[in-house]
């Protein structure tokens, strides 16, 4: 059973960088597509940043120059590096793992493998 933990959500305000972390654990990380979605209250939860096995990365427009998505295969823990950030860009930010590639603005309604969500909160 693969299992993810998220960390490194919290408050900041607007203009301020955060990092969140997600570990890896319970099956080979470096075989998986992963990626970072976004929940917001009342919207569907959608994929901001990806990243495949071979490390190719792919952002949503709305992040893209903002977030960085990376991981490291030999501690088995994705990234999500977020920098300028907006009020805009509070959310619960969950990571996931699939077999299958992860498309940036997809819904993840196939996607077997999530954490437990952490929460960032941009204030202006």
């Amino acid at each position: 059973q693969v299992r993810l933990v998220e960390s490194g959500g919290g408050s900041v305000q607007a203009g301020g960088s955060l990092r969140l972390s997600c570990e890896v654990s319970g099956s080979q990380y470096s075989g998986f597509s992963m990626a970072w979605f976004q929940e917001v209250p009342g919207k569907e939860r959608k994929a901001v940043a990806t990243i495949d096995s071979d490390g190719s990365a792919s952002y949503l427009d709305t992040v893209k120059g903002r977030f960085t998505i990376s991981k490291d295969n030999a501690k088995n823990i994705l990234y999500l590096a977020m920098k300028s950030l907006k009020p805009d860009d509070t959310a619960k930010y969950y990571c996931a793992a699939s077999i299958v590639r992860i498309e940036p603005g997809s819904f993840g309604l196939r996607i077997p493998y999530w954490g437990q969500g952490t929460q960032v909160t941009v204030s202006s």
